[in-house]
């Protein structure tokens, strides 16, 4: 004779319809979010891993912002330094007319222009602080306005409040670069060979009026020596942060791949197969609403109701 036992039966039933629920309320969560859980202890022996890439994929993210950021300052520069190394070919082209003709008329006024062109050039600023100032960024680094501001007993490097401590950046983990110039490193060729025309337009020789002597020419001449010198120095300044320019530029594309493959790997971690739930989410339906039924017939079905038939 089989023994007959409701409230086990009934237990059993219930407990299946708890399980049903639970596995219905999961799967419904990964069908609405799209993950395969809301927090690390829904992803169990994977929760490591997974915060390792989240980690890397975070540090991705902000060296790639931070050579953005890089390469807008790099512009900036560009611009700056091009203007200086202008500011010389134009200072060597006013003299080198100036010899060419025998006549001084407004070489002088054309240096001063040269001079403040150059002087705003290595005094530019972006967000907040001056790119060639060194480490002492809030300092204006280049104090020089007029060319009769040279001829002082002091060198020209005393007209430079700039540091000597370029600025540098970090583009990846690994990898620091010096991508700042220092004023005093741009401006001094350029600002000796301004003051040697300006001893001459103001010493014994001068001034610089009228026709050129013989004298002057000759001093003239040795000054073109020195802003070929300036401009050939301002030029390189160019080049090397174009060279720069290109190289956080590829760091950040390099940077971005990599982070891209992150992505991906992050996806397959995180992502749930969307097909792979939706069934899920429709078995754990079916399996509710059977275990609801019987545990309906079973709370319907007891021993007195057996033994009243």
């Amino acid at each position: 004779m089989d023994r007959i036992s409701t409230q086990a039966a009934q237990q059993a039933s219930l407990l299946n319809i708890l399980n049903a629920q639970s596995r219905q309320t999961s799967a419904q969560v990964q069908v609405a979010t799209g993950k395969v859980a809301s927090d690390l202890k829904g992803y169990g022996a994977h929760a490591d891993t997974l915060t390792a890439v989240r980690s890397l994929d975070a540090r991705m993210t902000t060296h790639i912002d931070n050579a953005k950021a890089l390469s807008s300052t790099l512009t900036v520069q560009d611009g700056a330094l091009t203007q200086a190394a202008d500011a010389a070919q134009g200072a060597r082209q006013a003299i080198a007319e100036a010899i060419a003709t025998g006549s001084t008329e407004g070489l002088m006024a054309a240096l001063q222009g040269k001079l403040a062109q150059a002087v705003d050039a290595m005094n530019t600023e972006y967000q907040g602080r001056y790119l060639f100032a060194g480490g002492q960024s809030s300092t204006r680094p280049v104090t020089a306005v007029n060319l009769s501001d040279l001829p002082v007993p002091l060198s020209t490097a005393a007209f430079f409040a700039n540091d000597q401590l370029p600025a540098s950046s970090r583009l990846d983990d690994n990898t620091v670069v010096t991508t700042g110039f220092l004023a005093s490193d741009l401006g001094v060729p350029l600002f000796d060979a301004l003051k040697a025309v300006q001893v001459l337009h103001a010493g014994g020789s001068g001034p610089l009026s009228g026709s050129l002597t013989p004298a002057q020419t000759t001093a003239l001449q040795g000054v073109l020596t020195s802003l070929d010198t300036a401009w050939d120095g301002l030029n390189q300044a160019v080049a090397q942060n174009g060279v720069m320019q290109n190289r956080v530029s590829t760091t950040q594309k390099a940077l971005t791949d990599r982070q891209t493959a992150l992505t991906a790997v992050l996806g397959d971690m995180t992502e749930v197969d969307m097909a792979d739930a939706v069934s899920r989410l429709q078995l754990a339906q079916t399996a509710l609403q059977a275990s609801t039924q019987a545990f309906s017939v079973l709370h319907g079905s007891t021993l007195l109701d057996l033994l009243s038939r």
